[in-house]
């Protein structure tokens, strides 16, 4: 019945001469959502995480291997009564910041050395895409053996996992620089600095800024490897000797402490983003 009113509606616009309506769709939009409604969804996500895993452990088997709110809780202020945990926030901080903005300082111009000299791009890309490869806790002995036990092989490691990955993220911005660009600056007699300052650094922006942001994660991904070398404070170091003695509330609270730091690193790089690309 339904479809012989649809073919009847049909034929009668048809014989009318009529167009059809066409219902406009409405277009998909990516950009990041604001407002009162896109800070409520924030606050009840960042909740819902404590939520599951409040009731995550009201049940036997899961308390297994994960400790309570409570517990993590109380080591936490345990910890800072006894003025140990200031010490190894602020160890592991200084490592990750020192590592982190050393990579960034070397991989911009890698990146763009890259992208605006094809040679060096065929020399060195393979070497980058390999090392880029190798998990940082593999590197741990040869930069022991390199810089000793001390902080420079902590920030070294650091260093490594910051740099490879935003030097390829950089590079692929060079890449790709919009070509009717690049010819219409040279129809106008642009030189290969104005074509660099002008055209190519502009449209690489967002993607050091990217490199930026992927970069600071690799970071902290990092720390507990680059603590390996014989650390005695840090969240990284706190993490494998409360693993050693079975203490997974102090696991806990390491973990969820980096994760936080990381968080917060990573909105401010966001908000650094949003104002810095609102030519976009």
């Amino acid at each position: 019945m339904q479809e012989n009113k649809e073919r009847a509606t049909q034929e009668t616009v048809e014989a009318s001469g009529e167009q059809p309506v066409i219902k406009m769709r409405k277009l998909k939009d990516f950009s990041d959502s604001s407002g009162k409604r896109h800070k409520l969804l924030l606050i009840c996500g960042i909740l819902l995480g404590p939520l599951i895993w409040f009731l995550l452990t009201r049940f036997e088997k899961p308390a297994l291997f994960l400790s309570t709110p409570e517990a993590v809780w109380a080591v936490t202020v345990q910890r800072i009564k006894d003025g140990y945990f200031f010490g190894d926030l602020w160890a592991s901080l200084r490592r990750v910041l020192s590592g982190y903005a050393l990579g960034m300082l070397c991989a911009i111009p890698m990146g763009f050395l890259l992208g605006w000299y094809k040679t060096l791009r065929t020399l060195v890309e393979p070497w980058l895409q390999f090392f880029r490869t190798i998990p940082p806790i593999a590197t741990i002995p040869i930069m022991m053996v390199a810089f000793g036990i001390g902080e420079n092989s902590k920030v070294a490691i650091i260093f490594v996992a910051s740099f490879l990955g935003s030097s390829i993220t950089i590079y692929q911005g060079i890449k790709e620089t919009d070509k009717v660009l690049i010819k219409a600056a040279y129809t106008f007699g642009a030189r290969d600095s104005d074509l660099f300052f002008n055209v190519t650094l502009p449209a690489a922006f967002p993607y050091i800024l990217v490199a930026a942001r992927t970069a600071l994660a690799g970071s902290f991904t990092t720390l507990i490897a680059a603590e390996m070398t014989g650390a005695t404070i840090g969240l990284g170091a706190r993490i494998q000797i409360a693993s050693g003695a079975a203490r997974i509330d102090m696991v806990m609270m390491g973990i969820i402490t980096i994760g936080i730091l990381g968080f917060i690193f990573d909105q401010l790089l966001l908000r650094v983003e949003k104002r810095l690309t609102r030519w976009k």
